[in-house]
């Protein structure tokens, strides 16, 4: 790489990233529970914290490269990016920040340093060196540096910056996304190491106090009132409703706590002399553990006129696992179908009612599952909600789907009984609020801690409306938002506040003070505001974006965040009058394709232009500016048009006067996505990393463009597979960075015509220049392999003409007979197959006849083997098995894979291509198990 005369000293983000450390934190992200901030309220595609810790340290972070006099070698320029892709890691892991413990204490600050060291190089001064004039030197009106997020969502990105020891701002049009924000890096750090207001509370529901000692460090104090005042509110609110969760009696005739009631809806049947409620239910089993599995068991009463059920320990139908699927519902009383435009017609008509389907309550140690009982569901019919919070669900909306369901305000996700309680809950806050200020409380310190205790009723309500389902596997409930969307659940379960066990008010509670304890308090207080991302006047001083905007049409945040704020606003709005003055979430102003928009294509690249123009504006210009996106390169036909997300958002990328100098896909999603999705699947958020265009920039024709894409993209698609390790799935995306960087760089490119090339030729350009760099690569491998290539491209693995296959076995100069005798091809009378992958593993020995002189396509075929679903398959150990033996041939092997899986992307079969890809991302690790067996088996 050859050192550039630039104005400005790139950053590591513009040169390398230690990609596989985080991408392997960013995917465990998403499973940490206890103390994470994603546990404090939902957002939706929430970026993982380490990515966006990762995106801005390396953004700040100097690339020793352009730094010559401090490291004038290649070697010496190596061994300090080591050094710092080794920090990059171990800053990436949850457990390494925690800033309570020393260790992590240190991790950050070692972090923050090397930051402001990068900073005063750039100034010729000498950097800070104690902590504390670090965080000085980082944060100071003169000397600091501002990271801003226009889109901040879930707040991530904010909340890392404030970590790594920078003035963090965050913005959004989404008052809920605001508010999440300001919880997390606004509203504690006035009230860091403080005693709490009830110094003596018992504090965790294990009644042990939240600080080891009497310093009450970072939020602990804060935490402890939060546990505090969260059990007075339960206290208050049993006191109003706790009559209507009853106790249930057990077969021992003990009673105990309800833990969830399960039910039903119900529509009549198509039957006209039939009628009866039919009860509409995804899964007659209520639990799957092992040792004591439960059914509901349907009984149709004599007169069959209503059906009852009652639990039973063996599955009570063996034709019957439902009543209601995609396609209709069947009527068990007297075995009527009807399809599922019939269910919806009768829901609209005002006919859907809901039926008590089981019970589950308290056990000793474990869930006991009980027959409904008609007392509990008459408790639960006849309650009336002090209110009902107005508010109608959109006409169109991308992400809610029960408007064709008769479901057409928001309070009707609630059961009356759900409306009731989580009334009631709010309007106990109020009476506790003012309870923290009579017992010497600040009324600041009131509104903080009435805020978190607000997001306790956010979490109640997500698992408590009628969208939050039973799951029978984990004995539990899912809550409203297992999917990002708002979609019809056909039976769901009725959590109860007042358990003990399983989304009850105090586990909310719990959850929500753990994220506090551990929220970064030793830092500078950070900014949260509501803004419109087009229309706003920016930042001055040239903030540092990192941002997260919406992506094209794939999420409707505003619609679905109303699930939210119409209790938010019921708890809060004369706290934030400035965030909760409309009957609902600002929606015509929001950024995203949606279908209630005219020409919502034309609209999403005009707004996110007008975005990127004011970031243009705004921006430092010795820093880059970093953007997440996660939009497959996946054509969709809109009016004739095709389209797709990425070339929308380059287009506006590329029109505001920016240059693409990178694009780094970050592992977001892990294999069980992969194996849902259809099509192309991306596992990834791509951080598209810009700079400003040089304002006398050139132009360049098209052939120009395509000649430098030539000569210049294959080698970083070589630099991309062997030294970054990016996962073919991702490659396309990875691959757009030095694309685009020849396309951006230029103020326009050009055709003979002086027509501007559009982006879109642009990204065909690039995709094609791929496509050629992987039958080159097809090139390297042997003559049988290649052979085999070819004739999967034509005929897969069914059989094809023998005179095709002789033909094509002479231009590789290889014989039918050979590709027989390798075990490869199987010849029949007149045609020819390749053989599947399991032909050519044996249960006697699947190692037999494996050398150095196997063909790279029966060593694939056997790795292949392993990484596909049965008992026998033993992934990655099972390939290091298959490596150990081939040795040198093992480099082609992984060569193979990701040209197999090009080849099934390219023709939409993602089964197949999640086998290769799932190889060529493991690769890594199946070399370093070969590497350690052969190792053993020489001592």
């Amino acid at each position: 790489m050859t050192t550039v005369d630039l104005p400005y000293r790139r950053k590591l983000i513009e040169v390398s990233m230690p990609l596989n450390a985080i991408s392997s934190e960013a995917t465990r992200d998403k499973f940490l529970r206890h103390g994470h901030p994603s546990t404090l309220h939902t957002w939706w595609a929430r970026r993982p914290l380490p990515a966006c810790r990762a995106v801005i340290f390396a953004s700040l972070v100097d690339d020793p490269e352009d730094w010559p006099s401090e490291f004038p070698t290649e070697e010496a320029q190596r061994i300090e990016r080591k050094r710092l892709h080794s920090l990059l890691s171990k800053i990436s892991k949850w457990e390494n920040v925690d800033e309570r413990t020393p260790d992590g204490e240190r991790l950050i600050q070692e972090a923050r340093f090397e930051v402001a060291r990068s900073l005063a190089r750039g100034r010729g001064e000498p950097p800070p060196k104690e902590p504390t004039e670090v965080l000085k030197y980082l944060t100071d009106e003169d000397t600091g540096l501002t990271v801003y997020d226009p889109f901040s969502g879930g707040g991530s990105i904010p909340l890392e910056a404030q970590r790594l020891g920078l003035n963090a701002v965050g913005s959004d049009l989404n008052p809920i996304s605001v508010l999440i924000t300001k919880s997390m890096i606004e509203l504690p750090l006035p009230f860091k190491e403080i005693t709490p207001v009830n110094n003596e509370a018992y504090g965790r529901l294990d009644g042990s106090k939240s600080s080891t000692d009497d310093t009450w460090q970072g939020y602990a104090g804060l935490a402890n009132d939060i546990r505090y005042y969260g059990r007075r509110v339960r206290e208050e609110a049993f006191k109003r409703i706790g009559h209507l969760y009853p106790r249930v009696t057990l077969d021992d005739n003990t009673e105990a706590t309800v833990v969830a009631w399960l039910w039903a809806h119900t529509v009549p049947c198509s039957n006209p002399a039939c009628e009866v409620a039919m009860p509409l239910i995804r899964n007659f089993q209520v639990s799957k553990h092992k040792a004591r599995p439960r059914w509901m068991r349907p009984v149709v009463n004599e007169r069959r006129d209503s059906i009852s059920f009652e639990i039973v320990n063996t599955k009570p139908l063996d034709n019957v696992d439902s009543t209601v699927n995609r396609k209709g519902a069947r009527c068990l009383a007297c075995e009527s179908t009807a399809p599922l435009e019939y269910v919806r017609t009768q829901a609209s008509a005002g006919n859907m009612g809901q039926q008590l389907i089981a019970i589950v309550a308290e056990g000793n140690k474990r869930r006991e599952f009980l027959s409904p009982v008609t007392d509990h569901e008459l408790m639960a019919t006849t309650v009336i909600p002090p209110r009902r919070p107005p508010g109608s669900l959109p006409l169109k909306a991308i992400s809610i789907r029960t408007r064709r369901y008769g479901i057409t305000e928001w309070h009707q996700l609630f059961t009356e009984r759900q409306l009731n309680a989580l009334c009631n809950f709010s309007d106990v806050l109020t009476h506790v609020a003012r309870e923290i200020v009579d017992d010497g409380g600040s009324e600041d310190y009131a509104k903080v801690v009435r805020t978190y205790l607000a997001f306790a009723i956010g979490r109640l309500a997500h698992a408590g409306s009628r969208l939050s389902m039973w799951v029978n596997s984990g004995e539990n409930i899912a809550g409203a938002f297992a999917r990002q969307a708002i979609g019809m659940v056909w039976d769901f379960a009725e959590s109860n506040p007042f358990s003990n066990l399983n989304r009850n008010w105090s586990s909310h509670v719990e959850w929500i003070a753990k994220v506090v304890e551990r929220l970064p308090s030793l830092s500078a207080p950070g900014v949260a505001f509501q803004a419109d991302a087009a229309n706003s006047d920016y930042l001055a001083n040239g903030p540092v974006i990192v941002t997260d905007p919406p992506y094209y049409d794939n999420i409707g945040y505003a619609d679905i965040s109303d699930f939210f704020y119409i209790w938010h606003k019921d708890a809060l709005e004369d706290a934030y009058p400035e965030l909760f003055y409309g009957r609902q979430t600002p929606k015509g102003d929001e950024i995203v394709a949606g279908p209630m928009f005219e020409n919502p294509r034309e609209r999403f690249e005009l707004l996110i232009s007008k975005v990127l123009d004011r970031v243009r504006e705004t921006c430092s210009d010795m820093f880059p500016s970093s953007i997440f996106y996660a939009y497959m390169q996946k054509e969709t036909t809109r009016n004739g048009i095709s389209s797709t997300g990425w070339e929308t958002f380059l287009s506006a990328v590329n029109k505001s006067g920016f240059r693409i100098v990178g694009t780094w896909p970050i592992r977001t999603e892990g294999g069980a996505r992969l194996n849902a999705l259809t099509g192309s699947t991306l596992a990834s958020s791509v951080v598209v990393v810009t700079r400003p265009r040089d304002m006398n920039a050139p132009t360049a024709t098209r052939q120009q463009f395509v000649s430098e894409l030539e000569a210049t993209l294959p080698n970083e698609l070589g630099r991309l597979i062997r030294e970054e390790n990016i996962a073919p799935v991702d490659l396309a995306q990875a691959a757009i960075g030095p694309g685009m960087e020849i396309y951006t760089k230029y103020s326009s490119v050009q055709t003979i015509a002086g027509d501007p090339v559009p982006v879109r030729e642009a990204l065909t350009e690039i995709n094609r220049v791929i496509g050629d760099y992987f039958l080159s690569e097809q090139g390297e491998l042997d003559e049988l392999t290649r052979f085999c290539i070819d004739w999967l491209r034509e005929h897969g693995f069914d059989a094809g003409p023998f005179g095709s296959a002789e033909d094509l076995a002479k231009a590789k100069n290889v014989t039918i007979g050979r590709l027989e005798e390798q075990g490869i091809l199987e010849e029949r009378i007149g045609s020819v197959r390749l053989l599947p992958t399991e032909a050519f593993i044996t249960s006697q020995n699947e190692l037999k006849n494996l050398s150095p002189s196997t063909t790279a396509w029966e060593g694939l075929m056997r790795v292949a083997y392993h990484f596909q679903q049965g008992e026998d398959r033993r992934g990655v150990n099972g390939a290091a098995d298959v490596i150990r033996e081939i040795g040198p041939k093992a480099g082609e092997v992984e060569r193979l894979a990701r040209i197999m899986f090009n080849h099934y992307d390219r023709k939409f079969q993602p089964s197949e291509s999640r086998i290769y890809n799932d190889i060529a991302d493991a690769w890594r690790d199946i070399r370093e198990q070969a590497r350690f067996e052969r190792q053993m088996s020489n001592q």
